[in-house]
């Protein structure tokens, strides 16, 4: 028997009332504009498949599956797969992220009172993690990210390369990658920096990050990107009234698709033998895994990458070649002169 507070609405009523939802935590700041996007967009494609006119309230934990299993067959024109000549299927990826929505749309709704109980708990279908991360979203190797920052740096210091000084853009792209790098912040913190978040105290350059949720973090600039961050300001920035830090030559602030266009312009500068293709978040990997292979203090790690919980920095943790063996030929323990001996070798 229903509740007497149930509201039995529509899936396309239940949906259309939480993206209003989600907006509405965008202008508080509790929700980026691109995490909203793609919600959004979710919960649409949800609607779609699962029928508009149907009562959500009706809806099984085998109707979920079955959409869910529809979005995996769907078309993705941004993947094409050659023997075919079409689209390919959803990457797992793209899979669990829309899992993901369309897990926080019913937890919504059971808390709103349009579904007694939320159908995703009879739910059986998850996305299929085939060889894990994407090549371009796992970490440099140490070798390929020393590769990329040599690179970006040498462009820093490169002289005049052609063309019009007002359209060079060869130090704002240095900064890009050197701030990807070694802050490792989301592709949405880097595009919203604006010039005022960039301060000085105490003889260091700081970066006060609007993240995620609303909340911010105040990140100090390793001295050689702070060295290219003032080179930037002082003569290779467009002049003009727009308050963000990274502008086109027209003088627009950058969009997030452009980032990986200079990543990959930089990257063409690297040794083919420390090449590898990478995304922003692949780089936002790398700054994770080296800061924590180094030893780094883990809640260090975790405050320069923006969580609020040590938890998630397991999902930026990528295993690099010969770690473990690297590891334990120096181990703390055994170092000598600190009361230990060199390990002994086999005859």
């Amino acid at each position: 028997m229903r509740p007497a507070e149930l509201t039995r609405l529509t899936v396309e009523e239940s949906t259309d009332r939480y993206v209003e939802l989600v907006a509405a935590k965008t202008v508080t700041g509790a929700l980026s504009a691109s995490t909203a996007e793609v919600y959004a967009r979710d919960v649409a494609t949800f609607a779609r498949l699962a029928g508009p006119g149907r009562v959500l309230d009706d809806l099984t934990g085998e109707d979920v599956d079955a959409v869910l299993l529809a979005f995996a067959r769907k078309p993705d024109g941004r993947r094409a797969v050659p023997e075919a000549g079409g689209g390919a299927v959803q990457s797992p990826w793209s899979q669990a992220r829309f899992r993901r929505s369309v897990s926080a749309f019913f937890k919504h709704a059971a808390l709103a009172g349009w579904v007694q109980v939320d159908p995703m708990t009879a739910s059986t279908v998850t996305a299929r993690e085939r060889g894990g991360l994407r090549a371009e979203r796992r970490a440099l190797t140490r070798e390929q990210a020393r590769g990329l920052v040599g690179a970006a740096r040498a462009l820093s210091e490169s002289g005049p390369q052609g063309g019009r000084r007002d359209q060079r853009t060869e130090v704002r792209d240095a900064l890009i990658v050197l701030l990807l790098s070694t802050l490792g912040p989301r592709v949405s913190e880097l595009v919203r920096a604006n010039v005022e978040d960039f301060y000085t105290d105490g003889g260091v350059r700081y970066w006060r990050i609007f993240g995620k949720g609303g909340r911010t973090r105040d990140v100090p600039l390793p001295v050689d990107v702070a060295e290219v961050l003032q080179v930037y300001l002082s003569g290779h920035r467009p002049v003009t009234q727009e308050k963000a830090l990274l502008l086109s030559w027209r003088g627009r602030r950058l969009a997030r698709g452009d980032v990986q266009a200079v990543i990959d312009r930089v990257q063409r500068r690297v040794d083919p033998a420390q090449r590898r293709s990478v995304t922003p978040h692949g780089l936002r990997h790398t700054t994770a895994t080296h800061l924590l292979a180094d030893a780094v203090d883990m809640d260090a790690v975790r405050r320069v990458l923006g969580h609020s919980d040590l938890a998630t920095l397991g999902r930026y943790r990528d295993e690099l070649p010969g770690e473990l063996e690297v590891a334990m030929r120096v181990h703390p323990l055994l170092r000598p002169g600190e009361g230990g001996r060199s390990p002994a070798t086999e005859d």
